[in-house]
């Protein structure tokens, strides 16, 4: 993955060259069809999310931190998290500011941290700075490569080939629900937290189908 690093790069190898709106679609499904299968695929043979996981379950306090593109999927799983879990910290760099997590970082805590090219320089400090605090890190990133894995004691490593200028979301996205499902699943308490927050969310109608 070191070639065609930017998309602007991407954009002049991949889609520069004339192609009908039908065929570029088949293309990008076509591509996206193999880089899904091959994430589930590594993953189920290296048990890296289902470690990831347990060390997720097992920790007193969950922090989950990406910047940039990376921040949509640090929230995807935050957000399914907290759902059945309890101290679940979306780290936002606004209202959970890095400094705030790393001043009072505990050997209980783990941080989920997600980095894919071309790799923010705030994430990969937070991690290595959270690490060497004592607390667990788990990187959720896209090659061995990564400068992310190199400060984490545990990876999930997502490939994110793709036929368009952007690499591709599918996997990751795919790869971040799998691992808030597993975690949520072992999780005490995650049945009973579900049905107190379907409670409260009847009760302040929030949702249009109530």
């Amino acid at each position: 993955m070191t070639e065609l690093t930017s998309p602007s790069q991407r954009f002049g190898a991949r889609l520069q060259r004339p192609s009908s709106a039908a065929s570029l679609q088949a293309r990008v499904i076509e591509q996206e069809t193999r880089t899904l299968a091959e994430a589930f695929e590594r993953v189920a043979a290296d048990g890296s999310v289902a470690a990831a996981a347990a060390t997720v379950v097992a920790a007193r306090r969950r922090f989950v931190a990406g910047t940039g593109k990376s921040f949509a999927y640090a929230s995807l799983l935050a957000v399914d998290l907290s759902a059945g879990l309890s101290n679940v910290t979306l780290v936002d760099g606004t209202l959970v500011r890095h400094v705030d997590v790393l001043a009072d970082v505990r050997d209980t805590d783990v941080l989920v941290a997600v980095s894919l090219r071309r790799y923010r320089r705030e994430t990969v400090a937070l991690a290595g700075r959270f690490a060497a605090a004592g607390g667990a890190v788990v990187a959720v990133t896209d090659t061995a490569e990564s400068p992310l894995v190199s400060v984490a004691g545990q990876s999930i490593v997502v490939p994110t080939a793709s036929a368009s200028f952007a690499d591709s979301p599918t996997a990751v996205a795919a790869v971040v629900h799998l691992l808030a499902t597993l975690t949520t699943a072992s999780a005490k308490g995650a049945r009973r937290r579900l049905a107190e927050r379907d409670r409260l969310a009847h009760d302040l109608d929030l949702y249009w189908e109530d």
